[in-house]
């Protein structure tokens, strides 16, 4: 959600608070399927259920899927540490923007 390239979020504040609040009601359909599937594979991927799949594939492509799963994996790295408590906070208590350089290669904020 704090991605920032260009300037940019990727993820407005408002559908941010709508997501963590857990107010999907307006999403389109799509969206609300793309989240189903982001949770499922960020929780308990197993237990992903045939409706969400049988949705999935009338929203998305094979490619589409891939670049949605390989991109809840990438960003989902660091559960590992979260959950073994050896994580870093770059600002104690803040949320920080993700910056990323030409390469892809992380930017440590300043300040």
């Amino acid at each position: 959600m704090r991605l920032a390239v260009a300037g940019h979020r990727v993820v407005d504040d408002a559908t941010a608070s709508s997501a963590l609040a857990g107010r999907d009601e307006e999403w389109d359909e799509r969206t609300r399927t793309a989240v189903a599937i982001a949770m499922a594979l960020m929780t308990r991927p197993g237990e992903l259920d045939e409706a969400t799949v049988r949705a999935a594939r009338t929203w998305f492509s094979d490619e589409e899927l891939v670049e949605l799963t390989l991109d809840v994996m990438k960003w989902n790295a660091q559960k590992p540490a979260v959950a073994l408590g050896v994580d870093v906070e770059v600002r104690p208590g803040e949320l920080v923007d993700l910056v990323f350089d030409e390469e892809g290669n992380w930017v440590r904020p300043s300040g």
